[in-house]
Formats: structure tokens, sequence, C-alpha cells
């Protein structure tokens, strides 16, 4: 209720201070701790802010203890069911779902901003070959800021509208950029009579000079996973652009910024560390051993892909997308001995005491990195399919941040515990 506080006594001086409780549409109240300081001189210290809400944000909820993630108050069941990425695009970013026109709309902006400045594709022969397509991914788009900058004025609503439309539409065609430049095969041109994700496709693994079948049911797999990855409230990347953001830079920067962020195994590169744990496995006949070590521990073995440090029952995003990876497996002639062992490692974790009391389910990542291998996306390129959904997500925070007239350049304060006060000693005394 409005005018509801804690009340914070200081023993050492006796003193109190009125901290008021916050209440959001949903989720836990929050406690105001501006007045900790300003009237008893305290900070509060929250290593990794997992109890501290940085900012105001009606983009996403997640409640971790029920499973529930909502973006715009939508469950994301149903959003996976039927939306198109660019449709919960446009509902992350305008606070809405579009209307036919408006989606028709903006559908239309976003091929209208695929290509790339011709100039920027040249930028791509400075990488060695097997640079890793993040490193890439962090160049180009920062970058992005010496071809457009001069027209963006993010003062102007309508000019930062624009800026994120270019960059949730160049972010795939530069994606397909880096992984053709590792492989040495010639860039691929957006094709305007293609969705947002039969586009991506065709410019990751087309022949000139040959037709290329996109296969509808990896396309919905991977506007599936795109809409999964889309947004999550204040994770690590968001988090970064939001602190960039926070001091002015350009949206290019800012969202440069989020990919490095991304890049780290403990966030968008933990899909990758599950095939890796698999090819470390090796054998179905193995996995009492492996998951054995996963219950030592005193032993440095993680069993990745499993568990959530935000969902404590089950990642309803790994719910809708174990449906998906099952048929895209089916669609293989062949299939790679890696997933018969993903397949059944799931089995056997599911049926097993320890994880099912620890509630330690298939996450999201566990999963994603099946289907990415499956529809032929190289391992090093998983992270990136990451940073092309969450760009959505980056920019409708970068957009949200921007209208908020109450936003603040983030400055963490910290507990320092250095050396207390001396004096300087000459060298020759030392």
């Amino acid at each position: 209720m409005p005018g509801d506080t804690i009340t914070v006594k200081d023993n050492r001086s006796g003193k109190t201070a009125e901290l008021p409780l916050l209440d959001g549409t949903a989720g836990a109240a929050t406690v105001d701790i501006g007045p900790l300081a300003a009237q008893l001189g305290y900070l509060s210290l929250d290593p990794g802010f997992v109890s501290t809400a940085s900012c105001k944000s009606a983009i996403t909820y997640i409640d971790g203890d029920a499973g529930i993630l909502l973006h715009r108050g939508y469950p994301i069941e149903q959003l996976a069911e039927h939306s198109t990425f660019p449709e919960v695009a446009y509902l992350l970013m305008h606070g809405e779902l579009p209307t036919s026109h408006q989606l028709y709309s903006f559908n239309a902006d976003i091929q209208r901003h695929w290509m790339i400045h011709e100039a920027l594709r040249s930028f791509f022969s400075g990488f060695h070959y097997d640079a890793h397509p993040m490193a890439m991914m962090v160049g180009v788009v920062g970058s992005l800021s010496a071809f457009y900058h001069s027209e963006l004025n993010i003062a102007l609503e309508d000019h930062r509208r624009k800026s994120a439309v270019q960059l949730l539409a160049k972010m795939p065609t530069i994606a397909a950029a880096c992984y053709r430049h590792s492989v040495g095969m010639p860039f691929v041109y957006p094709r305007t009579d293609l969705n947002y994700c039969e586009n991506f496709l065709n410019m990751m693994f087309s022949i000139p000079g040959q037709p290329y079948y996109v296969d509808p049911v990896f396309v919905r797999a991977l506007n599936l996973l795109f809409i999964l990855h889309a947004d999550h409230e204040q994770n690590a990347s968001t988090s970064t652009v939001r602190v960039a953001s926070s001091t002015g830079a350009n949206p290019y920067a800012c969202i440069a910024a989020g990919i490095a962020a991304l890049w780290g195994p403990a966030h968008g590169g933990a899909n990758e560390a599950v095939l890796a744990m698999l090819a470390e496995i090796g054998d179905i006949k193995r996995i009492p051993e492996y998951l054995d070590r996963a219950k030592d521990k005193n032993d440095p073995f993680r069993l990745m892909g499993f568990g959530h440090r935000v969902y404590k029952n089950f990642d309803p995003r790994a719910t809708l997308i174990r449906k998906a990876c099952h048929q895209v497996l089916e669609k293989l002639a062949h299939p790679d001995p890696l997933f018969e062992l993903a397949l059944a490692l799931e089995e056997i974790a599911l049926k097993d005491d320890y994880f099912i009391e620890r509630k330690l389910y298939p996450n999201v990542d566990f999963y994603s990195g099946i289907i990415y291998r499956a529809l032929s996306i190289p391992t090093n390129m998983f992270t990136v399919m990451f940073a092309i959904a969450r760009t959505a997500g980056w920019v409708s925070h970068w957009l949200e941040m921007k209208a908020d007239p109450a936003q603040k350049i983030a400055r963490p304060r910290q507990l320092y515990v250095g050396s207390p006060p001396r004096d300087y000693v000459p060298l020759k005394q030392r």
C-alpha cells in the first residue's frame, strides 16, 4: 500500500530511518534503500545484485519459484504457440501486440533495413578467418555507429525507434556474414520475399547459383528459439546495455556492450557448454558415471544445462522447446550420436531422485544447443544466435530507459576493504 515503510534502527547511534515499500504489478515488494544512506549514512552490500532492483521496468516479469515468464503481461506459452519473433519484438518494444496493419508495417520496416552498408561488408576482411564469430559481432555492431550515428538524435523518440528497428533488422545479416567469413564463403544478400527466420537461414547456408530449400520444421524451431530468447528481465547482458545507456552512449555501442557480456560462458555461452559436456561424456554407458560425479561436491564436473539461477522449479522455456527439439531430431535422416546421448541423459536424469529433489530440470540451454546443432549451426555460432534473439529485448530496454525522465547514470558503490590511510614512503626507505 502507498505510504507503507520499513523502519530500520541503527544500534550504534540509536537513529532510525523509514524505508518506503514499493509495490509492482506482480512479485515481491521492493524496499527503497535510498534513505539508508541519506539518513543513516550506510550503504547496502549485494554481490551480484541478486536482491537489488536496479530499475523500474514494464517489459518482462519472471516468477522463478512458479516457473512463470511474462512479456508485457502475456505468458510465454501463449506467445510461443501463436506468435512470430517479429511480433514478439514489436510487443516488447511497443508494449502491446500489433494489429495486422501494424505488424505488416513493422515487418516491412525490418526488411527495409536488412541490408548493411557495402563499406561495412568490407570491414569483415580485417578479421582473421578463424576469429570467433562473437568477436566479429562485437566489432561490427559497435562500428554501426560510424555509419548511422550522424543521422541519429537519441533525444527524439522517432530516431530512437528507427535505430532500434535497424539493429533488429541488421543483426541476422551481420551474424550470417560472420559465419560466411569464417568458412570462406561469399556473403549472401537478404531476400525480402522471405520472413525473418527464413531469410537468416538462407543467408547462412544458401550457395550462389543453387536453389536452397528452407525446411518449415526448421523455420518453426528457429522462430521458437528466437521467441524464447527474446528477453529475460534484468540479466547480465541486459543490465550491461542499461548501464552503457545510462551514460548517453549511442545505441550501437550499448548493444555491442551487451553482446560482449553475453559472450561469457556463464551467460550466453551455456548452450555451447552443454555440447562440450556431452562430448566429454561420449557414450550412453558412461552417463551413470558422470551423474555420480555431478553429485560429488569434491568433483569439479558440472552437469551443464540443468537447473537455473532464477527458476527454482522448472524453466517454462525448456518445457516449450523440448517438443520442438524432438520434432527437429525426427526430421534428420541420420541422427547424430550426440543427440541420442542427450536424450538418454535427459531421460535418466529426470528419473534420478537427486535431481528431482533439487529440482534440477533441463533448462532452455540444454535443448537449444541440440536444436542448433541439428540445424547445422556451428557450435561457435550458438551465442551469436542468442544475440540475434536478445537484441529484441536489448533495444526494448534501451527504448524504455531513454523514455524515463528519472533515469540516472549507473554508479554502484562499494564496501572498501583496502588499506586504511597511510603516508607515502620514499623509495630508498622501502
